[in-house]
């Protein structure tokens, strides 16, 4: 089965809005770094990523991450996800793997960025609305947190 990773542009107002599927890891995850940082070179500081479509993401994948997180922030922007909350797949939760034992689409990426400890770093959403709205989530216990 080949890997692949698909990026799609969008814009709602000022917000530059990249929905992600399929899996992030070594091979693909360099399709989404380029796309990172061509938003950014057309002038977009205000970046979404859906991430709700990525169905695996490796080290690799949390490094570019982290890696848009510093390249935002460096020209003073504002970058959230969209992750579905953990252990859910569309609104239902989830009762074990599915395909090879990846789990449900986005919320395994939630789950990753959870146990590596890097989760509080980033301003999570649940949709795009929430994510281009200026008004935190009610649910947010307190904004980004520096690092």
């Amino acid at each position: 089965m080949a890997v692949t990773l698909k990026v799609t542009d969008g814009e709602h107002g000022e917000w530059a809005v990249l929905r992600v599927s399929g899996e992030m890891d070594l091979v693909t995850s360099p399709v989404l770094r380029q796309r990172v940082h061509d938003a950014v070179a057309d002038g977009r500081r205000s970046l979404v990523l859906d991430l709700s479509g990525v169905v695996f993401c490796d080290s690799s994948g949390v490094g570019v991450l982290i890696a848009t997180r510093r390249l935002i922030r460096s020209c003073r922007g504002e970058l959230r996800l969209i992750l579905p909350a953990e252990g859910t797949d569309g609104g239902a939760v989830r009762t074990g793997p599915s395909e090879g034992g990846r789990g449900g689409q986005g919320a395994h990426v939630n789950r990753v960025l959870g146990a590596l400890g890097v989760r509080r770093l980033f301003d999570v959403r649940t949709d795009v609305a929430s994510a281009v709205d200026d008004v935190p989530d009610d649910h947010k216990e307190a904004g980004p947190l520096s690092a």
